[in-house]
């Protein structure tokens, strides 16, 4: 049987795979682990619940909170607000464990749902195991006065991260004028009003969600609009964020896409000039650009590799002690001012970097050089014998064989969708898209269903 969380919770099609009773089910038995260890003879427990703007999130995070406070949590529904905004309530407040209703990227008529533990990280694979262990198990339930309350507030925690986020650019933005993608998502009110109180000049685009357009041609996945209105409206840069606002990609002024590798390589070097990049360290996944790794490298700054997603990324910081690490994706982590992807601390992060150095955006990011990489995704297929078919193992060694050192190739089951993704880099685009196509023809007829 397959495993209920992916690589970032449970997620999948609202109201049939992510039901109202599984989110019930899932805050009741979050509760019952995540509060375990705690002492709570004086008070009950506390958690924090937001979500992204897809309608199917108004009906699900009623019922994980109704789900919470069977267990005797008292809930607080925070409303609409980043992903990274409830992580850092869960750390920054007496909270003991924070909700996030989201699909993130998906298209709108996916939901997820994602939990943060005390101190506003999120789960490793063993206590997720026992959130889902725990939905078939007997438990006692409370009664009476028992029972935990839920009550909803919104303006104190805008105002919460508004203000940790300004304070982490520790900048004066003004006079630099940045387009801003929201996607329909999270980000809609917060990200404008956080860069506007930082100083910045902000031009809005794709901030009027409306439930159901969130991410709709639109956001980090298609920036096509972006590139258009930084470059027409003479911002010296732009930003698009996900559904959820975890993650950040960025719009040079001549409209050039920068992305997750160039954020985090031109990040690193800063780092490493101001001397708050531990270890000389940058931590990053198998997904990363190997032109990031030769940068970093010519740099002075050693890399670590981790799984795709950014809890993994996450993991080995804590285990090194690293200040920064992401995904090519745009999921960004400094850990000097977060404990999880944040799209709209990067942009501020980036903001502040082009004023201190007076540097444009595009100069910044020429750290970092990519090589040719073609991913393509191939959906249709039995994404569960990826890692042991025969047929395409060898398939795959083929073509190492014949890119040699220049290039390199990943093939993995995508954690959060029902495919195989297929990533090929090569010393130039026309091996890349062959080599990467190829593939995916094997993919299709070795993994058909």
């Amino acid at each position: 049987m397959a495993r209920l969380f992916g690589t970032d919770g449970v997620r999948g099609l609202a109201n049939r795979d992510v039901t109202a009773e599984l989110a019930l089910a899932l805050g009741a038995s979050a509760a019952r682990v995540l509060t375990a260890s705690g002492d709570f003879a004086e008070r009950r427990p506390r958690a924090v619940i937001g979500r992204d703007t897809r309608i199917s999130g108004e009906f699900l995070s009623s019922a994980v909170a109704a789900g919470l406070a069977s267990a005797g949590v008292d809930v607080t529904q925070v409303g609409v607000l980043p992903t990274p905004g409830v992580a850092h309530l869960t750390a920054s407040t007496d909270v003991d464990l924070g909700v996030v209703i989201s699909a993130s990227h998906n298209p709108m008529p996916d939901n997820g749902i994602k939990f943060f533990a005390r101190g506003g990280f999120k789960l490793d694979d063993a206590i997720e195991d026992q959130i889902e262990a725990g939905l078939a198990a007997d438990w006692e339930r409370p009664v009476g006065g028992d029972v935990g309350r839920i009550t909803v507030e919104s303006a104190l925690a805008d105002r919460n991260y508004i203000d940790h986020l300004v304070a982490a650019a520790g900048t004066d933005l003004r006079g630099v004028r940045i387009a801003v993608d929201c996607a329909n998502g999270a980000a809609s009110d917060i990200a404008p009003l956080a860069l506007r109180e930082a100083g910045a000049d902000v031009v809005v685009i794709n901030a009027s969600p409306d439930g159901r357009n969130i991410n709709r041609d639109c956001g980090s996945t298609h920036p096509e609009q972006l590139q258009a209105v930084t470059v027409a409206s003479g911002a010296a840069f732009g930003v698009a964020y996900d559904g959820d606002a975890d993650r950040c990609l960025a719009v040079d002024h001549t409209g050039a896409l920068v992305d997750g590798d160039q954020i985090l390589g031109l990040l690193a070097t800063a780092m490493q000039a101001d001397g708050t990049l531990a270890g000389d360290t940058l931590v990053v996944t198998v997904m990363s650009n190997l032109g990031l790794l030769l940068a970093m490298k010519e740099a002075g700054i050693a890399t670590v590799q981790t799984g795709v997603g950014d809890r993994y990324v996450l993991e080995a910081m804590r285990a090194g002690g690293y200040t920064l690490g992401g995904e090519q994706s745009g999921h960004i982590i400094n850990a000097q001012h977060a404990t999880t992807g944040d799209g709209v601390l990067t942009s501020l992060l980036l903001a502040a970097q082009v004023v201190r150095t007076g540097r444009t955006l595009a100069d910044l990011a020429a750290v970092v050089t990519r090589l040719p990489q073609v991913l393509v995704n191939v959906a249709g297929v039995d994404k569960n014998r990826a890692a042991s078919d025969e047929g395409l193992a060898d398939a795959v060694a083929a073509v190492e064989a014949e890119l040699g050192e220049t290039g390199r190739v990943l093939l993995r089951p995508s954690g959060t969708e029902p495919l195989v993704r297929v990533m090929v880099e090569a010393g130039t685009q026309e091996e890349a898209d062959s080599a990467a196509h190829r593939l995916a023809g094997v993919v299709r007829d070795r993994l058909a269903l």
